[in-house]
């Protein structure tokens, strides 16, 4: 296929005082008479990890036939329009992983796969997302961002507590922190400052980031085509309402009845998450990044659910005992995670991008690095994939591997999905070329 559009440039910025807005991809952005896949319409992948604790009530977890004609299980439900951009890949175990004290480790060793004594070789140990960074990283403002609802996480002795507030590790024992401030993160991505405190100031002084850049905005438009103007007025819409969002939530937290909460942080759980998950979304549409991390809630939690009618706290819950009403609720906590999860796939698919949208531009990983979470085991563990990679997973069906296939190969394998060539990674012992 081929395209006659005016070209502008996929890095252009709208631009205010002290502030600099990044676009979406636009028919205007792809050259006159160039083959589509040679354009910006054909982007590079992005690579998500969005990590529940916990592990997963397999048999609500794993669908009772392989192959593309198989039941959606009760803990992926909520995804289940997604279906035929979901590929569900059990049997994998994590080893590397495996540990006498293992919440103190799961989070750090998801996407490292190798055990943190392991010191046989220094390079080993940078988790796959960084790996990744360093490859298809490079022609974004951010490498990588990691984002997540918790605030540090547990530690287990021997080991530095970074595995249990991490996800993500630079080097094998540099872990990246987690921002679980949407306000902070909003200005992170929109902002500029080199502080916070220069940030803020430039916001309290303009009023709000969009003002400054209206001008510059409605000029742009006008010499657009009217699917681009569109296109534009909606994305600047959706950051409106984030940045409304955001106000409001500080507006709140500095309130009297609640002085201690952090500034931006939402009042509930569900507001939290979706507006993190907004965040991500938006970097990835406006090519901030290509690379995300994100966790939904540490390990040993102890929140509860009593909006979903589950009032006992999370960890204590997770240790069912094999009993059917706890192992009933846990599911449910479960399947209220990943609905959670869905308010991102349904953000990213509603962004039109080349011949799809970003979720089809994309590949992400759902999943957990602990299997039953009663006996704390790596093997067999839960895990979804979700989004085209452009082109390069297929989707719609259920993948099922021999016991003990190492979780390593479905990491190395999204990792040449996406374009980088990496022949090893881990424990692994090659890719998963049904995916």
């Amino acid at each position: 296929m081929f395209i006659t559009k005016k070209h502008l440039s996929r890095r252009v910025l709208l631009r205010g005082l002290g502030t600099s807005i990044a676009l979406p991809l636009l028919d205007a952005m792809i050259p006159a008479a160039t083959a589509w896949a040679q354009t910006a319409a054909n982007p590079q992948a992005r690579l998500g990890y969005v990590f529940f604790p916990h592990g997963a009530v397999m048999k609500n977890w794993v669908p009772k036939t392989t192959g593309s004609d198989f039941e959606m299980p009760l803990i992926l439900k909520p995804a289940e329009k997604f279906k035929n951009k979901m590929t569900i890949v059990s049997g994998l175990r994590n080893k590397p992983a495996e540990s006498s004290d293992p919440h103190g480790i799961i989070a750090g060793t998801w996407l490292r796969c190798v055990n943190p004594h392991d010191l046989s070789d220094p390079a080993a140990g940078i988790t796959c997302d960084q790996i990744a960074a360093r490859h298809i990283g490079g022609t974004t403002t951010f490498p990588s961002i990691e984002l997540g609802t918790p605030v540090g996480g547990p530690c287990a002795a021997g080991y530095s507590c970074a595995f249990g507030s991490s996800l993500a590790f630079r080097t094998p024992d540099q872990g990246l922190p987690i921002e679980n401030n949407p306000r902070k993160m909003f200005f992170q991505l929109f902002g500029q400052g080199d502080d916070s405190a220069e940030r803020s100031n430039i916001i309290n002084q303009t009023g709000s980031i969009l003002d400054s850049i209206v001008g510059e905005a409605a000029s742009l438009q006008r010499k657009l085509g009217p699917a681009d103007a569109n296109m534009v007025a909606n994305y600047l819409e959706s950051v409106r309402e984030i940045e409304q969002r955001v106000t409001k939530m500080q507006a709140q937290d500095l309130g009297d009845d609640i002085p201690s909460a952090p500034v931006g942080i939402p009042p509930t759980y569900d507001e939290h998450m979706k507006s993190l998950f907004d965040m991500m979304a938006l970097a990835y549409q406006v090519n901030l990044t290509n690379v995300a991390t994100f966790m939904m809630e540490k390990e040993v939690s102890m929140r509860t659910y009593t909006n979903i009618g589950v009032a006992e706290a999370f960890h204590p819950l997770s240790h069912h005992g094999e009993n059917p009403e706890k192992m009933a609720k846990l599911t449910l906590v479960q399947a209220y995670h990943t609905s959670l999860f869905n308010h991102l796939l349904e953000k990213l698919d509603s962004m039109p991008e080349g011949n799809g949208s970003v979720l089809d531009n994309s590949i992400i990983l759902f999943g957990a690095n602990m299997s039953n979470s009663d006996k704390h085991n790596n093997d067999p563990l839960p895990s979804a994939v979700f989004g085209h990679g452009g082109g390069t997973i297929k989707g719609g069906q259920h993948l099922a591997y021999p016991q003990d296939t190492p979780h390593a190969n479905l990491l190395l394998t999204l990792m040449q999905r996406a374009g980088i060539k990496e022949e090893k990674f881990g424990d692994s012992t090659g890719a998963l070329m049904e995916v």
